[in-house]
């Protein structure tokens, strides 16, 4: 993520008479740092505010001198009622009027801490915001050069024949000639050490002033770590307004970048990567099984039908061959006529009169019996499914079909007690001669582990209930 950092230049002094602070001439060029990443600077220099470069992220630095610090116990209270607040607390230490002075907290500041807020000219610090946002860009942050939180600090800066000096203690942070630097360095315990950083050309002054040598710091440098803080001063009014992506964006980035997340990032790259690689190789695998599969079903197939050449789809092929041997053999499928008026006749309920009519067409045979109750149903049903059918219902009897793999029986199944005693045989048309059917006991056990032999020719749906009086065809012949 690229970043931006401009700096801004200095505002007029708030004491000076007839200065209107909302219409203050802009510089042509501004002072800039360019990150391509983010962290590390890339370049830096100065341009017009036209060519400055192009960037994700923009952010724009306060001069140490533009920012008076305050210390409060901040109130609880948010919104408006959190601003008007801090107007009351501040009203006496404050040497302009509130209106004029916009007023900012530390991130993550909660009621009852005692926290520093920024006072800053609001009127030039508005006319700088609209200024850096032309075209509908945004202006991300606002960052104060120097803040009063951290170790003991002096920076010098400026122009090198009236240089300034930034000074941070626990007491707070000001901004004051460097001629007058020697009575804070008065008050720094003897036990303490202080962070010494300078502007090149200020380097050498720092170091006489501090009596060692001093860190120089350039332009881009100084910008760098001022945008590393936490810091934003665009609050209450002059918040910046933030939309989808990028409300998110920022709130992700701090933690993004912040050390104490590092172990946190390098955990879920880790785990991204291990899932990556599993993943791939877990696929591979599948792959290599699936292949063998492949193959193996090929070796079937042509090893059983050897007159089978070009192999496309192995379970249909083979399913194809089977039905044609098994149709030159002369055999009923398992879904021909035969086989599902066996199964008819195996599952009928004992105690329903025959079948009124019959209709086949490929894979179902429809009986037309009407009236059958639920108890009726789930019974028939629970003895074709061993068989390998099911029977779907309707108002004018059940019709047999193949079986869905993973049919269950219904749960009243188990309850249903399996069909005994004789069953009817369907009716016939007038003056047709009934099928002769083989003589059976009432106690005689049903084989329902399988499918009827297809060579055995199939019962009608039950028979006639036996007549030792009645003359057989024989005699009447």
């Amino acid at each position: 993520m690229s970043l931006l950092i401009v700096q801004l230049p200095a505002s007029p002094r708030l004491s000076a008479p007839g200065a209107d602070t909302a219409d203050v001439p802009s510089a042509e060029e501004l002072d800039f740092a360019f990150s391509q990443d983010g962290i590390h600077l890339t370049r830096s220099g100065r341009a017009p505010l036209a060519e400055l470069p192009a960037a994700t992220q923009r952010v724009a630095v306060l001069a140490p001198g533009d920012i008076s610090w305050h210390r409060i116990t901040l109130p609880k209270a948010s919104g408006l009622r959190l601003r008007q607040a801090l107007a009351g607390l501040l009203e006496e230490a404050l040497l302009d009027d509130e209106a004029d002075l916009h007023l900012a907290l530390p991130p993550q500041a909660r009621g009852g801490e005692t926290v520093w807020v920024a006072a800053v000219n609001r009127g030039w610090l508005r006319g700088q915001i609209a200024r850096l946002e032309p075209s509908g860009q945004t202006l991300d942050r606002v960052v104060p050069g120097w803040r009063p939180d951290g170790v003991t600090a002096a920076h010098v800066w400026g122009d090198p024949e009236h240089p300034q000096l930034a000074w941070r203690d626990a007491q707070g942070a000001v901004c004051v000639p460097l001629t007058g630097a020697r009575s804070l360095l008065q008050t720094v315990p003897a036990e303490d050490s202080v962070h010494w950083t300078a502007a090149p050309d200020t380097a050498a002054q720092a170091a006489e002033l501090a009596g060692a040598p001093v860190a120089a710091l350039s332009l881009g440098e100084w910008l760098m770590q001022a945008a590393a803080g936490e810091w934003n001063l665009r609050q209450f009014d002059l918040a910046a307004q933030r939309r989808g992506h990028r409300a998110l964006r920022e709130k992700l980035l701090p933690l993004w970048r912040s050390p104490r997340w590092r172990p946190a990032r390098i955990g879920l790259a880790a785990l991204l990567l291990v899932q990556l690689v599993g993943a791939n190789v877990w696929a591979w695998q599948q792959r290599h099984a699936l292949a063998l599969r492949q193959q193996s079903m090929t070796a079937l197939l042509q090893t059983t039908f050897p007159q089978v050449r070009a192999v496309i789809d192995a379970p249909v092929q083979m399913q194809k061959e089977i039905d044609l041997l098994r149709t030159t053999a002369g055999k009923p499928g398992e879904t021909d006529l035969e086989p599902l008026l066996a199964a008819a006749e195996v599952a009928w309920p004992s105690g329903r009169g025959p079948a009124s009519a019959l209709h086949f067409e490929p894979g179902r045979l429809t009986l037309t019996s009407p009236g059958w109750s639920p108890p009726e149903v789930d019974g028939f049903r629970s003895r074709l499914l061993p068989l390998g059918l099911d029977a779907e219902p309707s108002a004018n009897g059940p019709s047999i079909v193949k079986a869905r793999p993973g049919a269950m029986p219904p749960p009243s199944a188990a309850q249903t007690p399996p069909a005994a005693g004789p069953r009817p045989t369907p009716t016939t048309a007038p003056g047709a001669r009934p099928a002769a059917v083989p003589p059976q006991s009432d106690e005689e056990e049903v084989d329902v582990s399988g499918p009827p032999p297809a060579n055995v020719p199939a019962r009608p749906l039950g028979r006639a209930p036996a007549n030792p009086t009645a003359p057989s065809d024989e005699a009447t012949r």
